[in-house]
Parts: C-alpha cells; structure tokens; sequence
C-alpha cells in the first residue's frame, strides 16, 4: 500500500491532505524552533504547494525569511506564506469579508485573512467597527452584504457577530478574541455572548481562532463556486 504521508524524521509531512480536504497541510508554528520550520517549509516549497505557518513570532519570522526569501512574514498576522509565482493567486469569484471590532483584534483577523488568501479567496478586510461606535458600521454593510461569507472578529463582550449577523443573508463565523478587561476572562465572556447570539447563522470557533475561522470560510466560498472536495476512494 502506497504511503500516504513522507517521513523526515522530525515531521511526517501529509502528502494526501489536499487530496482528502482540498488543501496542503498547515503548519502550527508555535513550539517549533526556527530550524524545524525551515526545513517543513523547504519541503513544501519544493512539492510546489501553496504554504501556510500560523503563530511564528517576530524573531523567527525574521529567521525563517532570511533563510527562505521567497517566502513572506506578516508580523501582525504572525504568518508565513508562500504561493507559487506562477500560479493564479485567487482561484475562485467572490470574496469573503473579515470584519474586526477593534483595532486590538486585528492580529486574529489579519490570521484570518492571511489564511483566506493563502486558500486562493479574495478578502475585504474591514477594521475597527465595533459596537462602541456602531455608526462606522452602517456605511460597510453594502460591502458585507455582498460577500459569500463574512468572519467576525471581536473581544470584550463579544457583540458584534450577532450585530451583523441580523443584517446578512449568508453564513458568519464568529472568532472571539481574548482583547477585554477582568471579567472577559481572556476572552471566555465573548466567546459566550457568542454561542448565545440571538442571530441565525453563526457559527462559533475557538478563543483567538482565526485561523479556524478563515479555513472554515474558505471552505464555503470555494463551495459556493461549485467546487467539491474529490475524496480519496
């Protein structure tokens, strides 16, 4: 039976993963050294596969990009990326939005949008338009409307995915962010508010999970062109 994944000793890269979900395996770059991920990225660029390393500090990003120039770092996003130049960047129509409360959630939507990208999506980032000033909202919503799916991003109390979810006709997936005071309890409060919204179609992912939230909206928006994941038989 033929193998479904390379052994490189340290790592086993998935070699079927695109086959079986529709995308190349995905690095968590957390607890890996500078090093580890060099050589996992090495490997991937040579297989011509569309890269992705989520939560990479500054330090190794600067690490892995003098190592590995073809690649890019997004130090808010704390990602690095790499598309074959050769290749169409966006694959599908449509975009999908990425919508932040606040500035100081941006870090988990630009994770968000990154990761949206990197799967071929176009993307309308939105910023700072949470429910303190909820006026800033109102003039983005023919934006948001016209997306296939939009990624809400927000801490403190975590209100405005329910906010723009009764104002949309498609899917919302909710990221709570452990952006808030004392009693946010790093983000528990909002992701609560979250699964308590009072809107229909939101969905909900784990604290400061945008990269969760963007592989989930890919997923939609690729589906929504028709597309299909070919499962290994």
């Amino acid at each position: 039976m033929m193998k479904s994944y390379e052994d490189h000793g340290f790592f086993k890269l998935d070699t079927h993963r695109e086959k079986r979900q529709g995308f190349p395996e995905i690095i968590y770059g957390e607890g890996k050294t500078s090093e580890q991920i060099i050589e996992i990225v090495r490997v991937m660029i040579e297989k011509n596969q569309r890269t992705l390393v989520t939560r990479v500090s500054e330090e190794k990003g600067k690490v892995i990009k003098e190592a590995l120039p073809e690649t890019s770092y997004n130090e808010i996003a704390r990602t690095i990326c790499w598309l074959n130049p050769n290749e169409e960047r966006f694959l599908y129509n449509g975009y999908t939005n990425v919508v932040s409360a606040g500035t100081s959630d941006l870090p988990i939507a630009m994770e968000a949008a990154t990761t949206l990208e990197v799967m071929g999506c176009r993307v309308e980032l939105i910023t700072d338009v949470g429910v303190a000033g909820i006026h800033r909202l109102f003039d983005k919503l023919p934006k948001i409307r016209s997306g296939l799916v939009t990624v809400v991003v927000a801490g403190m109390e975590g209100a405005l995915p329910s906010v723009i979810g009764g104002l949309v006709s498609h899917p919302i997936i909710a990221v709570p962010t452990s952006v808030g005071y004392g009693t946010n309890f790093n983000g528990l409060a909002a992701l609560l508010s979250m699964l308590n919204a009072c809107s229909s179609g939101i969905s909900v992912v784990n604290i400061d999970n945008g990269f969760g939230a963007g592989y989930n909206a890919a997923l939609i928006h690729k589906l929504a062109q028709g597309e299909k994941v070919k499962l290994l038989s």
